[in-house]
């Protein structure tokens, strides 16, 4: 038998060929079976089964958290872990976004998707921990109404959210000019006794686009609070904030 006819057979016929080349020769052949092993995204979080409608658990609620920012038109998307029909038309909007099947269910091309957008920390690869850090230029996220960890997760949502926007609108750069404040932060630079920079569910902008498209803008991507040109204090920049009742004023962009 030639090697040009036994290479052409299958698995088990060359590697019996090569045992019989073995026993001629005196010798042994190692034959080592490699089987592929499940991709992991990254240091941050991978998901291990499909999501849709009906499912629940901390792996629905991480995705919720990366699909904020598609609730649609001034709604608002819980993240509470529980795939109801608010979640899969976000994870639809999220799909129609970046060109995949949109069937609001979030399987591997939508998981290799968001892998894609997501640095190691969680973070949204535009936008990072310390620029949503304390707006007086301090470090951490401690000083405020909320423990640290919790100020540190929102701040993470509106990051999300952002990056939604930031996407819809070209993947132009968004630059925030303040994120979360201590109290002592807020405090001296006047802000509200109740802002929600308190809690790192804000962010100011400037940017490539004008104020008032942003504030435009950001009524498709869940932020409750848009403040902007016309609005006391906010004509040099948009505030966005993550509550989840609507508050919009920005009288001058048509808000």
């Amino acid at each position: 038998m030639s090697f040009r006819t036994a290479f052409s057979k299958p698995l088990p016929r060359i590697l019996a060929v090569l045992a019989l080349f073995a026993a001629v020769l005196g010798t042994t052949v190692t034959t080592q079976v490699v089987t592929a092993t499940k991709a992991h995204a990254d240091g941050c979080y991978t998901w291990g089964r499909t999501l849709s409608q009906g499912t629940s658990g901390e792996d629905v609620r991480q995705l919720q958290i990366r699909v904020a920012g598609y609730p649609g038109y001034g709604a608002h998307l819980a993240t509470d872990g529980a795939f109801g029909p608010a979640t899969k038309a976000a994870v639809t909007r999220f799909q129609q976004a970046y060109g995949l099947a949109a069937d609001g269910i979030a399987g591997s091309a939508t998981f290799s998707k968001i892998y894609s957008l997501q640095d190691d920390d969680c973070t949204p690869i535009h936008f990072t921990y310390s620029e949503l850090d304390d707006g007086c230029g301090g470090s951490g996220w401690d000083g405020g109404p909320l423990s640290a960890a919790a100020t540190k997760a929102n701040a993470l949502q509106t990051m999300w959210q952002l990056e939604a926007m930031r996407h819809a609108m070209g993947d132009a750069p968004l630059n925030i000019t303040s994120g979360f404040r201590s109290i002592a932060c807020n405090n001296s630079v006047g802000g509200a006794s109740n802002s929600q920079h308190l809690y790192g569910r804000a962010a100011d902008l400037v940017g490539s686009h004008s104020l008032c498209r942003l504030a435009q803008q950001a009524r498709n991507h869940g932020f409750g609070g848009i403040l902007g040109p016309g609005y006391p204090g906010h004509n040099d920049h948009t505030h966005l904030d993550i509550r989840t009742s609507n508050f919009w004023d920005a009288p001058n962009c048509g808000i």
